[in-house]
């Protein structure tokens, strides 16, 4: 469990532990099967620990899907009949609802068949587990034809980056959601790169979802970075991730960016000049928007509305609003606001709970990638804070 905080029922003293995906991130062949109780939403009793009901996310997780959070406890209205329920998203993207008691779905879910890769001694899951509704909140599969960016969301030149890139890349191979990475068999083999949407940063990642009670609204940041690459053969002397040299793991994750956990579909703005040196900022490939601000009813399973979260001000004028990576999530007030930073724009914005609607945005000392606190003052008068570049940042509401 890497998630920083666990979910508690007070009332029922259930704690729900959100445990991680096993190691290593990128291949399982060491353990195959669906790998009992990773990538799960585990209850135990918060007195005693005694094991309740798990709910597993992802089967056999090579995509560092993970577990950035526990879920948020809600009262879901079936037919008028009020259940406690708990509401699960995270990197995937897709949110379950569950029973918070038993862990039965509230809302069905599918096993649904997807891709298999071809890297010796991998073991696939044939199936993984999917809700019925809401859709996914990101980007899930890739498509160069639709899906690349045009010279009308940044310019002409970024294009042609973006379009080197992938070529540099062998192109990029997608199936869609819970695409494998590929095997690339030696030094002299061409790219086998595949492309997977949402990376390992998410998806919605620690921050989680903030609850807004009377309507069952449940708002995450969600962004569409992506994972590319494939897997290589482990350079003996080399390393598997952070930390690991000497590790026993017969594979490492290689890309045209080099070793290293994460590399997403980016390309510099201005083109390469003759060298190969990239001209200007690295901004995404797809299409945006890049993160949004998503609002769902858990109780219908339906997506209310979705917000551009956050602006790129390498682009010019009118071409902005296409939304900034973050890990953190909101908070929301009683009075209708929704409050968030997380941005890698600095800024803190609130927004209209009900249409989702930006309503006030101010500058901030670093990027806020940190949860929004509200609280009362002793004359009774309410506060909104949030750390950002190590300062804590505190702004009144009328």
């Amino acid at each position: 469990m890497w998630a920083f905080a666990a979910t508690v029922d007070a009332e029922r003293s259930i704690a729900y532990l959100p445990i991680a995906g096993p190691a290593a991130n990128y291949y399982g062949g060491d353990r195959p099967g669906n790998n009992l109780y990773a990538n799960s939403i585990v209850a135990v009793d918060s007195l005693t620990g005694e094991y309740r009901w798990h709910f597993q996310i992802v089967h056999h997780d090579i995509w560092d899907v993970d577990m950035p959070n526990a879920g948020t406890l809600f009262d879901f209205d079936v037919d008028g009949e009020s259940r406690p329920a708990i509401a699960y998203v995270g990197k995937s993207s897709y949110l379950f609802v569950l029973d918070r008691v038993t862990g039965e779905p509230l809302i069905q879910v599918e096993e649904r068949p997807v891709p298999a890769g071809d890297v010796p001694g991998e073991y696939y899951s044939p199936t993984q587990p999917f809700p019925v509704r809401p859709p996914p909140l990101s980007r899930v599969s890739f498509d160069a034809e639709t899906d690349l960016v045009r010279a009308e969301d940044t310019n002409a030149d970024h294009v042609a980056a973006c379009l080197d890139v992938m070529e540099r890349a062998g192109g990029f191979y997608n199936e869609g959601p819970f695409t494998p990475f590929l095997y690339k068999g030696g030094a002299d083999d061409p790219p086998r790169s595949a492309i997977q949407f949402p990376g390992g940063t998410g998806g919605v990642n620690w921050g989680g979802g903030a609850l807004e009670p009377s309507s069952s609204l449940i708002i995450v940041n969600a962004h569409n970075g992506p994972l590319t690459g494939w897997l290589e053969d482990r350079d003996p002397n080399g390393n598997y991730g952070n930390g690991t040299r000497g590790s026993n793991q017969p594979y490492d994750r290689g890309s045209i960016s080099g070793p290293g956990p994460y590399s997403g579909y980016s390309a510099p703005m201005g083109g390469f000049d003759e060298q190969g040196n990239g001209i200007g900022p690295n901004l995404p490939c797809f299409r945006p928007p890049w993160a949004e601000l998503v609002a769902v009813d858990a109780s219908r399973g339906e997506i209310a509305w979705r917000s551009v979260l956050g602006r790129n001000e390498n682009l010019p004028e009118g071409r902005q609003e296409v939304g900034g990576t973050g890990s953190a999530g909101p908070t929301v007030t009683a009075g209708g606001l929704v409050f968030v930073g997380a941005t890698n724009d600095r800024r803190f914005r609130a927004f209209d709970t009900a249409s989702g609607e930006e309503l006030w945005v101010t500058g901030l000392v670093g990027a806020g990638n940190a949860n929004p606190m509200s609280f009362a003052t002793r004359d009774g008068n309410q506060r909104v804070a949030i750390i950002a570049g190590g300062e804590l940042m505190v702004y009144g509401l009328p």
